[in-house]
């Protein structure tokens, strides 16, 4: 017995030696020169991957995916294999080849990746990121700070043996070990290392490191042009390739990570003062040696909206494309393939579907946000197809998926950013991006405003008298109105009181001289097709609270609006405003641009996904002496409904705090009415950290795959 005792205990331990060695230590054998091999190549300015035996031009088509579903944020990777699967099945017949992503991922996704290419002729490839640390490259650090670096270095190392099938690791805090067994290197065609680099952080690397302007390795070394940052970015893929190809045997395409910020073109003082363009990244300072095989590319982000540099330059005359229209995108595009000798990739380029929107497009109309689904289909393809037309060598689209977790810098102010993967916030641009929407419900939303009632009940109803009824009810997403006046007219006035908060309101609305039975804090106004919003009591705008230093010019907090003030203003969102900085001469129809707009101006339409005539946009719709009606959360001061948290009165706190709510009141009226509002109650109780979703496929995804398809043929 104890014999057999001690073989067994001898077999625990050589296991566990051999689970050590094979997973947890840098040994590798010696490879020669000759014994590595690499699937991919550069030959100017094309990329070439072996099929079958030969080396074919290959154009990345491919779609940026990032870890986020309804429910959970990025860093609990809780998206599962079989999710994984089904969506890969479905980008493959978008026509994509390519799925990009940013960063070491839970196991499921590599073992997703093996079992769906493994019997498949025609894979999926991989092109996968390297992250760094947001918070260790905003800090007081440059670059060549061992937490920069030397974590770099060993992340990109992880990466490698992840792609190999040869790592045990901890992805975060709390977390067991994930056990990376499957080998998917054949299909991951190259890396891209680091993210949209921060230009402080480049600049200060270059002013605290000028020593360290060069680098050079056995398969990377630097220009004598090269600047410290770029020294760095040299040491770290030469570092990664000389890992690979002695370990391994394999190299792959290497490129690292870029954006107009850290762009390397020239602009006149307009542009370098309106912008603050002060750090440049430039890999044609990183050269490669005859061992490197694998190939390289120059990744850049660029959308078309911001920063939109062109439009500032003296001659925009210059910019115009095939068409005849101005088209700075397109450009833009050309001038940085232009200015690279290696293919050049737009690792991401993409339009939300969000109703809150941050940035305008002056030229073509792309903007970010306030774009329907429709919108974003047209946008996508016109974007690729200047893509095409600069004459880039592929391109990744922005993104799969919606993720609701995201933030926007113009409406994070209004949202407890601790609880956002909770709920749908429509106001939020970054949200929205995705291929593919996940809409509230299990199976199918609980309303959709498209003029049919029939999902409507008595239960619904709040408010109700011989002449004039309100139903109301909620998700993830909106809060629905179904307003009843008998024998509406579009051509009518309705108006609908809503109270939220108990800290301000009026009972008093002095532009309509309209009365309430309590305080209300917004008014929705219904005045036909195309004027119909909703207005919010002055003391309760959160614009002002926030924004009306650039906005207005003054301090909010020295004149604070009355707590029962009687007006009541439109709910405004303030956009980028690139403000002109010094003594210039500017061109009057660029700097006279809106620095906020309209977001409480409501839009008629269909929005059933699922009816010929869809706006996603839509916020109302009539029907008969029905008006059904849908406002986002945030636009009624909602911080995280999914604990039913609104806005605290901001000039108690100098800004946003929360307050908890258990009920809203709302009632419904006209013009004419001579007895002030009735506003009844309206019980409130959320879901906490369990959203309920299902997927959708957007129009875009359908635009693409007809373009790429047409491509194929």
């Amino acid at each position: 017995m104890k014999k057999f005792i001690m073989m067994g205990l001898a077999c625990i331990i050589l296991y566990l030696i051999g689970d050590y060695l094979y997973y947890d230590t840098n040994l590798y054998s010696f490879r020669t020169e000759q014994e590595v091999t690499s699937q991919t190549k550069t030959i100017g300015k094309t990329i070439y991957l072996e099929q079958e035996g030969q080396f074919e031009p290959f154009e990345i088509k491919g779609v940026n995916m990032g870890v986020g579903i309804p429910g959970h944020y990025a860093t609990e990777y809780a998206i599962s294999k079989e999710t994984y699967m089904r969506w890969f099945k479905y980008i493959q017949e978008m026509g994509a080849n390519t799925i990009r992503v940013y960063t070491i991922l839970a196991d499921a996704f590599y073992e997703a990746v093996y079992e769906y290419n493994k019997e498949n002729e025609q894979p999926l490839y991989i092109l996968h990121g390297l992250w760094v640390n947001d918070y260790v490259q905003n800090s007081h650090k440059d670059a060549y700070d061992k937490d920069f670096l030397d974590v770099f270095i060993e992340d990109g190392k992880d990466l490698i043996d992840v792609i190999h099938g040869r790592k045990k690791l901890a992805l975060g805090s709390g977390r067991e070990n994930e056990r990376y067994k499957r080998d998917i290197s054949p299909w991951v065609i190259g890396y891209i290392l680091g993210v949209e680099w921060e230009d402080v952080t480049v600049v200060y690397t270059d002013h605290m490191q000028v020593e360290n302007n060069h680098y050079v390795g056995d398969y990377m070394y630097t220009t004598e042009d090269a600047t410290p940052f770029e020294a760095m970015l040299a040491q770290v893929g030469d570092t990664m390739i000389a890992y690979e190809t002695k370990r391994y045997g394999t190299q792959r395409l290497m490129a690292f990570s870029n954006w107009p910020t850290t762009d390397p073109l020239e602009y006149g003082e307009e542009v370098l003062k309106r912008f603050d363009k002060i750090a440049k990244v430039d890999v044609e300072h990183i050269q490669m040696t005859e061992a490197f095989r694998g190939g390289t590319f120059a990744s850049y982000h660029i959308y078309p909206y911001f920063p939109d540099y062109l439009k500032y330059e003296k001659d925009t005359t210059l910019y115009k494309d095939q068409t005849g229209q101005m088209n700075t995108y397109q450009a833009y595009l050309k001038k940085i393939n232009d200015h690279h000798t290696m293919p050049v990739i737009i690792s991401e380029f993409g339009i939300p579907t969000s109703r809150g929107m941050a940035s305008k497009d002056i030229n073509t109309g792309r903007n970010q946000g306030n774009m329907s689904e429709d919108d974003q289909a047209e946008a996508l393809v016109a974007c690729y197809e200047d893509i095409k037309a600069a004459g880039c060598a592929g391109s990744v689209v922005f993104s799969w998926q919606d993720e609701w977790f995201k933030r926007t810098w113009n409406t994070m102010h209004g949202v407890n950013l601790q609880h956002t993967a909770y709920w749908s916030d429509y106001q939020t641009n970054e949200q929205y991006f995705g291929l593919l929407s996940f809409d509230p419900g299990k199976e199918q939303s609980i309303c959709y405003v498209d003029g049919d009632i029939a999902e409507w009940s008595v239960a619904d109803r709040v408010f109700e008298t011989k002449d004039l009824a309100l139903s109301m009810k909620y998700d993830e997403k909106f809060i629905y109105l179904l307003a009843y006046k008998k024998g509406f007219k579009e051509d009518e006035k309705l108006y609908i009181p809503i109270d939220t908060t108990p800290q301000s309101g009026s009972r008093y609305e002095e532009r309509s001289e309209l009365k309430f039975d309590r305080a209300a804090d917004f008014v929705l106004e219904i005045d036909g097709r195309a004027n119909s919003r909703v207005w919010v009591q002055e003391r309760y705008e959160v614009l002002r609270a926030i924004y009306a230093e650039e906005t207005e010019g003054i301090n909010a907090y020295e004149t604070p609006p009355a707590p029962d003030s009687s007006v009541f203003k439109p709910i405004q969102l303030i956009l980028e405003n690139v403000e002109l900085k010094g003594d210039m001469t500017v061109q009057t129809n660029i700097d006279l641009q809106e620095k906020v707009y309209e977001t409480g101006l409501l839009t008629y339409g269909n929005a059933n996904p699922y009816e010929e005539g869809y706006n996603s946009l839509a916020d109302f719709c009539f029907s008969g002496d029905y008006v059904e009606i849908k406002l986002p959360w945030q636009l009624l001061n909602f911080s995280n409904p999914s604990k039913m948290m609104i806005h605290d009165d901001y000039y108690k706190h100098y800004g946003v705090e929360e307050i908890p709510i258990k009920k809203m009141y709302v009632g419904i009226g006209t013009a004419s009415q001579e007895t002030p509002i009735t506003l009844k109650a309206f019980n409130l109780k959320g879901w906490s950290n369990k959203p309920t979703y299902h997927e959708r496929l957007k129009p875009a995804y359908f635009a693409m795959q007809e373009l790429w398809r047409e491509e194929d043929e």
